[in-house]
């Protein structure tokens, strides 16, 4: 049964988001979605799912509240599952009763899936615990938009107070409250983006508060807490204190293999933004893989260099008549991940490289006779020929097939000049064609000012070549220690 959902997207951080949430938004046909609402949640929505931008900031609504109504029921009566994504929760200042109103109004049948609200993202993420037994057991919610009709005697009491939307009427709230008897010396704070990599957080006292703000010239979205919890601050923060917290890391991998990077950069507090600087694309000609694939009984050896490899060589396997049983040779891998995706298929790896380089492969296969060995290497379109080179000098017979192809993305140029034009503190590469490319796209100068971090040589030579230093480069050659390299600095 279709229905609209009206869905809590939690405070910032995209993964505060509930299971039932990422069920909703990917069997989505439609997405209203808000300023609030993190952009990594609609990739989780289909790629045909029709989303509209009905976001709200001061003095800039780009609908007004009857017309996403008016939306949500014409949307709903069409039969498709709708969701409205809110920031935080629909129900805590989110207009999400307005919205079921509307909704049950017309007969539209709808859900509401709850979302952590912001000040519990911003409590757990500053360190400041809305309740605790030693200094707080009420907690009052209110909206700092209309200070003239608040009773600020009656929520001025309240042991910690939380004020949404109020960042723009600090003083006059802070004036209104000390003149209702709430002692001036209590500890108040700003969050500015609470839950993301760009927290923003102001401690003072409610005395000192708004011309701290005023100071820092912080802006809205903001939340502010008062009460004797934002003491606990300095001693429970955490988030704050993760090793990449803060900085702007711009990953070049290629769409479908940057999750991994992605996620580990994030999980230390990092805001990552994704600039794949590659696409993989299939072969020109799949005829040489496929006539070799049909003859895979007849191979000695089978070398790996890359996971994208490995995934194309099974696509056109699968595709084939034959199958893993087909597999007699030897298995080389380049490195640890190439290894593990073999392993997933269940195949054993004779041999890893000790150095995740196509030398350290040469190497690691230097105490086997290649003598009249047939060797299989299914690899890019446009790679080093040190592997082929050298093997066939060692006596072996190879053959050198194209499994996948990768290209620059089409705009690459106009998404690196906006995203490079902010001055990111990191850009990674993992390969050689990711740095190549970017740089043809948008030139080293581009690249000033930023520091750079290296998978490897021959991705630093590359990006040296092209007149770009490079800050630090991976040891291992691995994803795991080009991180590594990061949080060294």
């Amino acid at each position: 049964m279709t229905k609209v959902y009206l869905v809590g997207a939690g405070p910032g951080d995209p993964e505060l988001i509930t299971l039932k949430a990422k069920r909703v938004l990917e069997q989505a046909d439609c997405i209203l979605y808000d300023h609030l609402a993190s952009a990594e949640l609609l990739q989780l929505a289909p790629a045909d799912a029709e989303r509209i931008y009905v976001g709200k900031k001061k003095s800039d609504h780009a609908r007004t509240q009857d017309q996403i109504c008016a939306l949500l029921v014409e949307r709903g009566r069409q039969g498709l599952n709708v969701v409205r994504l809110k920031g935080g929760d629909p129900f805590m200042f989110g207009r999400g009763g307005e919205e079921a109103e509307a909704l049950a109004d017309a007969g539209v049948p709808f859900e509401v899936v709850p979302g952590v609200t912001s000040p519990l993202g911003i409590a757990a993420y500053t360190g400041v615990p809305l309740t605790h037994r030693d200094h707080t057991s009420v907690v009052t919610f209110i909206t700092g938009h209309d200070v003239a009709n608040i009773d600020w005697t009656k929520v001025g009491t309240s042991e910690t107070l939380v004020i949404f939307m109020g960042l723009s009427h600090i003083a006059a709230i802070a004036e209104r409250l000390i003149a209702s008897g709430r002692a001036a010396s209590t500890p108040a704070m700003a969050v500015r983006w609470g839950t993301r990599p760009g927290q923003e957080v102001l401690t003072g006292t409610l005395e000192t508060l708004p011309g701290l703000i005023h100071e820092r010239g912080m802006k809205p979205p903001a939340t502010i807490i008062v009460g004797e919890v934002v003491r606990l601050r300095d001693k429970l923060s955490w988030y704050e204190k993760l090793p990449l917290f803060g900085q702007r890391i711009v990953i070049t991998r290629a769409r479908e293999q940057a999750s991994t990077l992605a996620a580990t950069l994030r999980q230390l507090g990092a805001e990552v933004l994704e600039l794949p600087t590659i696409q993989i694309q299939r072969a020109a000609d799949y005829g040489p893989l496929d006539l070799a694939i049909s003859n895979l009984r007849d191979y000695d050896w089978l070398i790996f260099t890359s996971v994208n490899g490995v995934r194309c060589f099974l696509e056109r396997l699968d595709a084939s008549g034959s199958d893993l049983r087909a597999l007699r040779g030897r298995i080389c891998a380049i490195g640890p991940a190439t290894r593990a995706a073999l392993e997933n298929l269940h195949l054993k790896v004779d041999v890893t490289a000790e150095r995740y380089v196509a030398e350290g492969l040469l190497e690691s296969l230097a105490k086997y006779d290649l003598t009249g060995a047939r060797v299989l290497l299914a690899r890019a379109a446009v790679a080093r020929d040190v592997i082929p080179l050298e093997l066939a000098r060692r006596g072996a017979l190879i053959d050198v097939v194209e499994a996948y192809r990768t290209t620059a993305p089409e705009a690459l140029q106009q998404r690196a000049t906006e995203i490079l034009a902010h001055k990111p503190h990191w850009i990674a590469f993992t390969s050689s064609s990711t740095a190549q490319n970017l740089i043809d796209a948008v030139g080293a100068a581009a690249l000033a000012g930023i520091r750079v971090a290296s998978i490897g040589p021959v991705t630093s030579a590359t990006l040296r070549h092209c007149g770009v230093a490079v800050t630090v480069e991976a040891v291992e050659f691995t994803i795991k220690d080009l991180v590594a390299g990061i949080i060294r600095g």
